[in-house]
């Protein structure tokens, strides 16, 4: 609803605007302010903002070990090849993706029933569905789907965190296997990405993009 005195046509471009700033300004920041802390409540507000991204299903699959421990953080320094910002940022969020998220599925419809948002015959049809679909599926299917989602949510949290004023670089540069033994991940788990965040002590450098003409077609690969 259009604030008092505001059409919706202007609220919109507003909106919009702050949006734009948003998605240009956010750069991979690799020089953080290490006396900076955020707080778990900013981390949490931050991830929370996260989740309302989209996933196959609404089955959202991403799981998050949020790090935030020095000592933690140094025994991860080597591991992502020695990059300061592991240690200088307020966080790193490693981004996991559930590999059985399926088998939540009845946790979470149970919450949009709850919300009001189906009744329990949809419940319990949306849940067989999903048991029954991805049961079935290839292993590397499921796995292709979750990563997709897994990036969904990355991206947004690296947006949300710009909008709050913090800045991201998201690191895929870091051993997978001695990261998993460090925490401890079991197979039912895929990794995504490690994402710092915290607050600049350098922005990052500004980067170009290809143009849209460059890179798009038209109803057929192809065929500008």
């Amino acid at each position: 609803m259009a604030r008092e005195g505001v059409d919706t046509v202007e609220l919109n471009k507003t909106i919009s605007a702050d949006f734009g700033t948003v998605i240009r300004e956010r750069r991979s920041v690799r020089k953080y302010d290490a006396s900076y802390k955020m707080s778990q409540a900013e981390l949490e507000d931050l991830l929370a903002d996260a989740v309302l991204a989209p996933s196959g299903s609404n089955l959202q699959p991403w799981r998050f070990i949020v790090i935030t421990d020095q000592a933690t953080k140094e025994k991860l320094l080597p591991i992502a090849f020695n990059q300061q910002q592991v240690v200088t940022a307020s966080a790193v969020i490693a981004v996991l993706a559930d590999l059985e998220a399926y088998k939540e599925a009845g946790r979470i419809y149970d919450k949009a029933v709850a919300a009001g948002y189906m009744n329990q015959e949809t419940r319990d049809k949306l849940v067989d569905n999903s048991v029954k679909f991805y049961g079935k599926r290839e292993p590397e299917a499921i796995r292709n789907a979750a990563l997709i989602d897994g990036g969904l949510v990355s991206m947004q949290l690296m947006l949300a965190a710009k909008a709050k004023g913090f800045d991201t670089v998201p690191m895929a540069g870091y051993n997978v296997e001695q990261f998993r033994e460090l925490m401890g991940i079991t197979d039912r788990y895929a990794n995504v990405m490690l994402i710092a965040v915290g607050k600049a002590a350098e922005p990052g450098h500004p980067t170009v993009r290809l143009d849209v003409a460059d890179i798009t077609y038209w109803n057929q690969f192809g065929a500008k």
